[in-house]
């Protein structure tokens, strides 16, 4: 399973929420650039990098910072935060990432998604399933989403998305524990390669996520509070 540390921009600045409230934010670092260069030293093999303010706004606003995590570090990275069209996310691949991540554009059901998969590709796109009690929250997580994370999963995967990202949004920067049985139900359930995050806290968690059959993990919180040590993180992630 796949470590991958996490970059939350807010006002260009390195940031992190406490279960997606923007009012509960702590500032971590004033050059997300320098961030990413410590986590590539540390044995990163990608970078997960999320536009707050985007994700909220509906388009994004820290390109600079994401231009400026890309020419930093010669690692992949799965962008998200306010890529609602094909358009965002051809921009967002000419910022520098390998991956966008899309969440409300894929929740709203439309033709869009369609779109953005024409654009990007399967292995280009990751389907960002965030979700409250099981069910989907958008807009920066501040909005409901109608529909059920398994039904979510499966309907993006009958459009041809390869892959999801879960998020339970009630663990999200509490350093609690990860949804293990959310996450193994959408492993078991969707047929989709799935990454986890929320609420990771120690290299055990890391390794009874490993087990669920997850492709990936997205750390935060723990990371920056040193929590967890990711050189550790990835051993015990196998």
């Amino acid at each position: 399973m796949q470590v991958i540390p996490a970059i939350d921009l807010m006002d260009g600045r390195c940031v992190r929420l406490t279960r997606g409230d923007f009012a509960d934010a702590t500032v971590y670092s004033d050059d997300p650039a320098a961030v990413a260069r410590r986590w590539a030293s540390m044995g990163a093999g990608r970078i997960h990098v999320v536009d707050l303010d985007g994700a909220r706004t509906g388009a994004p606003v820290n390109a600079a910072a994401v231009r400026a995590i890309a020419a930093a570090v010669d690692l992949p990275i799965q962008l998200g935060g306010g890529i609602r069209s094909a358009v965002a996310a051809r921009a967002a691949v000419a910022a520098g990432a390998d991956r966008v991540m899309v969440g409300t554009a894929a929740a709203a059901g439309g033709e869009e998604l369609g779109r953005i998969l024409d654009a990007v590709g399967p292995e280009g796109l990751v389907v960002s399933v965030d979700a409250r009690g099981g069910m989907v929250v958008v807009e920066g997580w501040t909005e409901p989403g109608g529909i059920e994370a398994l039904e979510l999963a499966a309907r993006v995967g009958d459009m041809g998305a390869a892959r999801i990202m879960y998020t339970d949004v009630t663990r999200d920067g509490t350093l609690t524990e990860p949804n293990y049985a959310e996450v193994r139900r959408l492993v078991d359930g969707s047929g989709l390669a799935v990454i986890a995050a929320g609420g990771i806290a120690s290299a055990d968690h890391l390794a009874r996520l490993a087990a669920t059959g997850a492709e990936g993990a997205v750390v935060g919180r723990a990371l920056y509070t040193g929590d967890v040590d990711l050189a550790e993180a990835i051993a015990a992630a196998g």
